[in-house]
C-alpha cells in the first residue's frame, strides 16, 4: 500500500492531535461565545451557534443504516479502496457516499430528513408556479431580488442566479415534481462529487493517494448536509468542472476542455458565490501547465463552453451582474446585515471543522508540512497538497468577504469537499475514519439541523 508522502518534519501523531486539539478548540468557542451572543443580543439568529440547528436528540429510521455503513467503511474502507480495480472503485465510491447520506438524512425521517426540505418558504420549489412562462420570469427575475420589490423572491430563490431555480423547474415538467424526487436529486448527483475528486486527484497527482483519500470522501461528515440542501447538487458540478479540466490538461482532450468550461459557466449561474471555484480551477491550469503550453489550443473550448451558458442566460434578459449587486443590497436588508462579521468571520471556521471532521484538521496540518518540503518528499503528494491549499485559498475569501455569515455548513460544502483529500496524508487511517463517522453520527442524532 502507498504510503503517505512525509518526511521528519510532517511525521507523529502527536502533532496530528494538536492539530485535531485545536480544531476541537475552535469548535467549543465558537459555542460558547455564539451562546452568550444569543442570551444578550440575539444578532446570529440561529439556534445552536455556529450552526443553524437546535439541540433535539433523536434516532430514526436511518440510523442502524448509518452506523453499518460507517462500521463497514471504517473496517473495510482502505483496503477496499486500495486493492478494487479503478473503475469498480469510482461507482463503489458513489454508491457508498448515496447511501450514507440517504442512511443519514432517514435518520429524521422521510419526511422530515428529505421531501420537505426544498419545499419549505425559503427553498426553490415554493416558486415552481411562478416560472410556468420561463423567458418571461428570466427578463423580470431581478425585478423581485429585493425584500421591497413586488413579490419578492424567497430568500433562497434571490440569493441564487435562476439556474438554481430552473433545475427544480425542469424536474417538475419532465413528471419529477415535489419535494421527494428533488431531495433525492440533490443526494444522487451531489454523492457524485465524490468521484469528481477522486478523478481529479489521480489525473494530477496519482492513483494511489486518490485511493487513500477515498473514503474518507465517501465517509465525510459533510453528507449530515449534503443530503438537505440544493449546495450538494451545486458542489457536484463544480466539482465535475475541475475533474474535467484536470482530465483536459493531462490528457490535451479539446471535448474535456469544452465540457469542462460549459460546466464552469453554469456553476455560475447556480450561485454566485461559486466564482471562487475559479481559484481551485486555476490550480488545475498551474498543475497541467505543461500539458497547456504544449496544446494552447486547449484554451479555445475551455473559454467557448464557459461562455455559452452565461451567453444563453444573457440572450434570455437576466443580467448576472445587475442580480449581484441586487443581492448584495438584499443581503443586508435581511439578517446578513444584522449578523456579527467580527463573530462569523472565525466561526464559519468552525462550522468547516464541523463537515470536515478532525481527520481533515490533521490531513491540513500535513498538506502544509508537504507543501513546505520542496525538495524532499512526493511529488505527487506536493501536486495534491496544492490543489488542497488553492480550495483552502478559496474559502477563505469566501470568508473574509463578509457574504457568508453563518450557514456555511450547507454554503461552503463546494469547498470543503476539497479539503477532505488531505486526509490522503494520514497513517492509521482507519481510526480517522471512525473519529469522521462519529461526529456525523453525532452531529445527526443529536441535532435537528436546518438544512
Amino acid at each position: 500500500m502507498h504510503t503517505p508522502p512525509s518526511t521528519p518534519s510532517s511525521r507523529g501523531p502527536r502533532r496530528d492531535l494538536y492539530a485535531a486539539g485545536a480544531a476541537v478548540l475552535l469548535v467549543t468557542v465558537s459555542v460558547l461565545v455564539g451562546r452568550r451572543i444569543e442570551e444578550t443580543s440575539r444578532t446570529l439568529f440561529v439556534d445552536w451557534p455556529p450552526l443553524l440547528a437546535s439541540w433535539g436528540p433523536h434516532a430514526g429510521l436511518g440510523t442502524p443504516a448509518a452506523v453499518l455503513v460507517a462500521v463497514a467503511v471504517v473496517a473495510h474502507g482502505p483496503a477496499l479502496a486500495a486493492r478494487l480495480p479503478w473503475r469498480a472503485l469510482l461507482p463503489a465510491a458513489w454508491g457508498t457516499a448515496t447511501v450514507w447520506t440517504v442512511s443519514l438524512a432517514l435518520v429524521d425521517g422521510w419526511h422530515r430528513g428529505i421531501a420537505r426540505r426544498l419545499t419549505t418558504r425559503y427553498e426553490y420549489l415554493q416558486v415552481i408556479d411562478r416560472f410556468h412562462d420561463i423567458p418571461e420570469a428570466l427578463r423580470h427575475f431581478t425585478q423581485h431580488i429585493l425584500l421591497d420589490s413586488p413579490d419578492n423572491w424567497p430568500a433562497h430563490i434571490a440569493g441564487h442566479p435562476p439556474a438554481a431555480t430552473l433545475t427544480f423547474v425542469l424536474l417538475d415538467r419532465v413528471g419529477l415534481g415535489g419535494g421527494g424526487w428533488a431531495g433525492m436529486w440533490c443526494i444522487t448527483v451531489g454523492a457524485t462529487a465524490c468521484v469528481a475528486v477522486l478523478v481529479t486527484i489521480r489525473a494530477l497527482a496519482d492513483e494511489a493517494l486518490a485511493r487513500r483519500a477515498a473514503p474518507f470522501l465517501v465517509l465525510a461528515p459533510a453528507a449530515v448536509w449534503m443530503g438537505t440542501s440544493a449546495d450538494a447538487y451545486f458542489a457536484a458540478v463544480a466539482a465535475w468542472a475541475v475533474a474535467l479540466l484536470a482530465l483536459a490538461v493531462t490528457r490535451g482532450s479539446l471535448w474535456w476542455a469544452g465540457a469542462s468550461g460549459l460546466l464552469f459557466g453554469l456553476t455560475c449561474y447556480l450561485s454566485y458565490g461559486l466564482t471562487l471555484v475559479a481559484l481551485i480551477g486555476a490550480a488545475v491550469l498551474v498543475l497541467g501547465r505543461h500539458g497547456v503550453r504544449g496544446r494552447p489550443a486547449l484554451l479555445v473550448p475551455l473559454l467557448a463552453g464557459l461562455a455559452v451558458v452565461p451567453a444563453v442566460f444573457t440572450l434570455a434578459g437576466f443580467d448576472w451582474w445587475e442580480a449581484y449587486h441586487l443581492l448584495v443590497t438584499r443581503y443586508h436588508q435581511g439578517a446578513g446585515g444584522i449578523r456579527p462579521y467580527g463573530y462569523w468571520v472565525w466561526a464559519n471556521l468552525a462550522c468547516t471543522v464541523l463537515i470536515t471532521g478532525l481527520a481533515t484538521a490533521a490531513g491540513l496540518r500535513r498538506s502544509g508540512a508537504v507543501l513546505a518540503q520542496r525538495r524532499t518528499g512526493s511529488p505527487a503528494g506536493r501536486r495534491l497538497a496544492f490543489l488542497v491549499a488553492a480550495a483552502l485559498l478559496a474559502l477563505l475569501v469566501a470568508d473574509l468577504s463578509g457574504m457568508s455569515k453563518a450557514e456555511t455548513e450547507r454554503i461552503w460544502l463546494p469547498f470543503a469537499l476539497w479539503l477532505l483529500p488531505a486526509c490522503a496524508f494520514l497513517p492509521r487511517p482507519r481510526v480517522w475514519l471512525a473519529a469522521q463517522a462519529l461526529l456525523a453520527l453525532l452531529l445527526n442524532h443529536l441535532l435537528l439541523t436546518g438544512w
